[in-house]
């Protein structure tokens, strides 16, 4: 018997509104699918450590002679200046987020045409290929398999990152979205934060065993397939794309509880059913040209674009020396420091995100980065003569990572899924990863350069920028705390109407219908 019936034979009320109990199925879900965000977070952490380690393996498969000293011994400090292991080690960096970039394009239509569940447990393949590579890195020629491999690890990040959070946002329920949204962040920085831990020397950050640290992440790879097996698909999918009513019925039933009532949730899957039976396929260009759209597809992409502009990468590049200058012995575990930093305070994030909101807490984290690196540009140009300011530059490291996480860090992986509904979310969901990807690449290839060129003062332009960003959040980002997808729509309609020239409501509503 349907559990809903035998509730009411049974002279119990089922209920109207869910509880902000999890679960056990929602929560497998959702660590499920964030299981690649910290495979994401892992790979971009790990090629740190060992960075030296690998110079090296790198120097002596080339067999380099302008790195060996007269007796044949190949010397750190001239394999660290030889352009050709440089040229290399940044491929091995920066062609994970080639990859990233090659395949984010692409969630749009995946997202379109595959089942959530079916298009993470198949992107996998890219993962466990790109760790074999890494595996038998030593085997061969190394810089060329760990190159190979960065890019199918990348490959997989990139999909990854678009495809979690899109089944994330259709199985949280409204109230829960923003903080099981958070996880993605989450498990970013624990991957982060573990792939320093086993990057050092007492571990794995060894010339023997890098290889394997290199492959960790594969363990993640594998331990998400064999849950996937078990996870429900997603139910706005399966009723929205699929025309399942019964199939979304039950899985909503695993996700919520047996005495959950779904009438609510279905007839809103069904009113935008409906709506998305009068619309054609979103393609990214309509995102870009529609006026239904335009609004919602420049937030999504600005989102993105504040989280890696912040500086937040910069930060992580620059700590090192910061670390230095402030007279730390071991700057690596003042940086694993900064990752452990950067863990709590997404912890918080995920508490605040459902009682502040996520508009104000985007705000208030980037207006207190601001403040960071206008603290920290002071502390690196008076620390020379001013021996205690050195500690006002490593207190502000720490300050700039915790306000990130409160509110840039996560809230841009999952906001994007609560601003379309149905139809225009998979294309959204892929330019705003591109958009992101892309961007990240831009901070890890110029950053250095222009650290050079301005050397104390580079973090002013990081200030300058993040004021805009503020501003930007300000005028155009509408809160979804709460909402559902038409009632964020109609945020949009309203904030349309004040827009100069833009359209009335009722003439808004008339372009909707006739779409």
């Amino acid at each position: 018997m349907d559990p809903l019936a035998r509730n009411a034979l049974m002279g119990k009320k089922p209920k109207q509104q869910l509880t902000k109990d999890v679960t056990f199925t929602l929560f497998l879900s959702v660590f499920t699918a964030v299981l690649g965000f910290f495979q994401y977070g892992f790979c971009i952490g790990v090629i740190n450590a060992p960075q030296q380690i690998i110079m090296m393996h790198y120097a002596k498969v080339l067999d380099i002679e302008t790195a060996k000293n007269t007796t044949g011994s190949f010397l750190i400090e001239e394999v660290l200046k030889d352009p050709t292991v440089m040229m290399l080690w940044s491929l091995s960096v920066s062609m994970f987020a080639v990859g990233g970039m090659i395949s984010s394009f692409t969630v749009g239509w995946i997202g379109e045409k595959m089942p959530r569940v079916r298009a993470m447990l198949l992107v996998n393949v890219f993962a466990v290929s790109g760790n074999i590579f890494f595996v038998v890195a030593k085997s061969g020629p190394s810089h060329i398999l760990v190159i190979i491999g960065r890019v199918l690890t990348g490959l997989h990040g990139g999909l990854s990152s678009g495809l979690a959070p899109l089944y994330i946002g259709e199985i949280a329920p409204t109230a829960l979205r923003g903080a099981l949204g958070t996880l993605n962040q989450l498990a970013v920085v624990i991957g982060i934060l573990i792939s320093q831990v086993l990057g050092l020397d007492i571990f794995f950050g060894t010339s023997k065993t890098w290889p394997l640290l290199l492959s960790l992440s594969g363990g993640a790879a594998v331990l998400q397939i064999f849950l996937l097996l078990i996870c429900p698909e997603s139910p706005r999918y399966m009723y929205i794309k699929c025309g399942n009513v019964e199939g979304a019925q039950k899985n909503l039933l695993k996700l919520r509880g047996q005495n959950y009532d779904p009438t609510k949730e279905l007839e809103e899957m069904e009113k935008e059913k409906e709506e998305l039976s009068k619309e054609k396929p979103v393609s990214i260009w309509q995102l870009a040209t529609t006026e239904t759209y335009r609004q919602p597809f420049i937030v999504a992409i600005g989102v993105h674009i504040a989280q890696q502009f912040s500086g937040i990468n910069a930060i992580f590049y620059y700590s090192t020396d910061i670390f230095k200058k402030a007279h730390v012995k071991k700057p690596i575990y003042a940086t694993i420091g900064v990752g452990f930093v950067n863990m709590v305070f997404t912890v918080v994030a995920l508490f605040l995100v459902e009682k502040a909101g996520r508009r104000i807490l985007f705000m208030a984290g980037l207006l207190g980065m601001m403040v960071c690196t206008i603290t920290m540009t002071l502390g690196l140009v008076l620390q020379p003569n001013i021996a205690w300011m050195s500690y006002v530059s490593l207190v502000s490291v720490f300050l700039f990572v915790s306000f990130f996480e409160i509110g840039p860090g996560p809230i841009p992986w999952f906001i994007v899924a609560e601003l379309f509904s149905q139809g225009p979310r998979p294309a959204a969901v892929a330019i705003a990863g591109f958009s992101n990807w892309v961007t990240n690449f831009c901070i890890g290839m110029f950053f250095p350069y222009l650290a050079k060129l301005l050397g104390a003062y580079v973090f002013l332009v990081f200030a300058g920028l993040l004021v805009l960003f503020v501003l930007f959040i300000y005028l155009k980002v509408p809160e979804t705390k709460g909402k559902s997808f038409e009632e964020i729509a109609e945020e949009f309609r309203r904030r349309s109407k004040k827009v100069v020239g833009g359209p009335t409501e009722m003439e808004y509503l008339g372009a909707n219908q006739e779409a």
